[in-house]
């Protein structure tokens, strides 16, 4: 079971509006789509993405391979996640903005738990890439709690208390887990973007606490019809 004081610190405070009900996802099914190897051929940048919802059992899928929990006994005692962090901190919150609002995703129980009940998916997009399309289905926002940086349960290495050496530690950690999203789209047939965000915005609307940090956000969706024009045409780039 993770350390009681990272259990204390995942939420934010509450919103404005009152939070809608936990939408507890479906168990993850990865035995469809595209093998490992075709995967990583397939990995890229698609920025020309569809408004078309993903499906629920997808969206769950897609958040246990970005960062859900894959054993339940892991490093240190706590518990393992798909995606590797400084001394098993799991300091790296997903945030999951969507038409009807802003969900944390809490691997944990493998559920989404209601942050703000409105659409702020425009804030996930940076004040330079705004003539970008704005309305994919799913904004998943990066969001770094440093508290768990210092509390971590594993191994108690001085650099943890370094602002400079938790700096390095979290963008590893962000990156780690985007990488695992840009394969599981990839083996998918979805379109996948890590970008910038409006950090100060998405900071005052989800009431984040001090020790936490909104990052980056990743655009996922399906890709739009001129995006698969421009797969055959050969792979972009970030």
């Amino acid at each position: 079971m993770p350390h009681k004081t990272r259990q204390s610190t995942r939420g934010t405070r509450a919103s404005s509006r009152r939070p809608s009900s936990p939408i507890k996802l479906p168990r993850p099914k990865l035995r469809r789509g595209k093998s490992l190897p075709e995967s990583f051929r397939q990995r890229q940048t698609i920025r020309e993405i569809a408004d078309k919802k993903v499906p629920l059992q997808l969206l769950s899928n897609l958040l246990w391979a970005a960062c859900g929990v894959n054993r339940r006994k892991g490093p240190f005692g706590a518990q393992g996640i798909t995606a590797a962090s400084a001394s098993n901190s799991q300091e790296i919150d997903l945030f999951v903005a969507m038409e009807d609002g802003v969900y944390r995703f809490d691997a944990q129980h493998h559920q989404l738990l209601s942050v703000v009940a409105r659409d702020l998916r425009t804030l996930a997009i940076g004040h330079g890439q705004r003539n970008m399309p704005m309305k994919a289905p799913v904004q998943i926002i990066y969001v770094v709690d440093i508290h768990r940086l210092t509390h971590t349960s594993g191994f108690q290495e001085p650099g943890l208390h370094d602002p400079e050496i938790q700096k390095s530690y979290y963008y590893v950690d962000t990156g780690l887990i985007a990488g695992n999203v840009y394969l599981f789209a990839a083996s998918q047939g979805l379109a996948s973007w890590f970008h910038n965000c409006d950090r100060r915005g998405l900071t005052r609307r989800l009431k984040l606490r001090a020790a936490q940090r909104v990052l980056f956000a990743h655009t996922v969706g399906y890709p739009a019809r001129r995006s698969r024009r421009d797969v055959r045409q050969g792979p972009s780039r970030l």
